[in-house]
């Protein structure tokens, strides 16, 4: 069976498949659901065979970077007949159709996604997503929201069948007291169980445009403000002594010790226990 990992985010679901055998079993048929799947290969699939109902609806292999976007209200599946990894993304449509309210958006009836299309928006959206798939259990929140956002805009904005006007300005800024707000919640929340959404609300905004704001209020997505945030308070606590390095993990919101470890290397170049030295 080819090996799977799954997220559940707040309005989508994620899943990463991949197998390095050419003699996998026929696939089992794709629940029926009033749902969009967003597939992006992360490496050349070269054969498969892919069934709507009882008829072959393709046949043949996709590109590294290829996207294609599915309605699942068919009864679909899938003969993988080689080698394969992909990370798919399953949005409701009543994701989309909220998604095109709180963005001012004519809804959706559906995409057009030609066979063999490259996607570098959506590749590279999957490309940042897949360390969070090693370790699901350590996925934020934040995260998973601003990824849900540009993944729908971007699709409703490139494949959609009605046409979408522009997001709101990427100039957009919080008030003072919107920005003291949502920075405050995020500190209190420094494991990242929070939602966009969340604060979003609490700053009586939408949250696609909350995180533009944000954004250019601060210069980073929310997720990174609380990542610099994270990284800063335990380099103050590690300053301080006394302090394991497990236990400042824990003190910011870090899985473990290793989850630490290596979003401290990636920040600052070095390993928590090297810094302190």
């Amino acid at each position: 069976m080819p090996q799977r990992v799954q997220i559940q985010a707040s309005d989508m679901t994620v899943t990463r498949m991949r197998s390095h055998r050419d003699d996998l079993p026929p696939g089992p048929p794709i629940p029926v659901q009033d749902a969009f799947s967003v597939i992006v290969q992360l490496q050349d699939f070269r054969a498969h065979t892919l069934w709507r109902g009882n008829r072959i609806a393709y046949q043949g292999g996709h590109a590294k970077g290829v996207v294609a976007i599915t309605h699942l209200g068919d009864q679909w599946r899938c003969d993988h007949r080689s080698a394969f990894d992909n990370i798919r993304f399953q949005l409701p449509r009543s994701a989309l159709d909220a998604f095109s309210s709180e963005t001012s958006r004519p809804r959706i009836s559906g995409f057009d996604c030609m066979n063999g299309t490259q996607d570098p928006v959506i590749y590279h959206l999957a490309c940042a997503l897949a360390p969070t798939l090693l370790h699901p259990q350590q996925a934020s929140r934040l995260f998973m929201d601003q990824i849900s956002v540009a993944l729908q805009a971007h699709v409703m904005h490139a494949y959609g069948h009605a046409a979408a006007p522009a997001l709101e300005a990427a100039s957009s800024h919080l008030s003072p007291g919107q920005l003291r707000r949502a920075t405050e919640l995020l500190a209190a929340n420094v494991g990242g169980d929070l939602s966009v959404a969340d604060i979003a609300a609490e700053c009586g905004l939408s949250r696609s445009y909350f995180i533009k704001a944000f954004k250019g209020s601060t210069g980073k997505t929310p997720h990174r403000w609380l990542t610099t945030y994270r990284i800063e308070r335990a380099c103050a606590l590690l300053a301080q002594g006394g302090w394991s390095i497990a236990a400042v993990a824990l003190a910011c919101g870090f899985a473990d010790q290793s989850h630490l470890t290596r979003v401290f290397t990636q920040q600052l170049g070095t390993t928590p226990g090297m810094w302190r030295r």
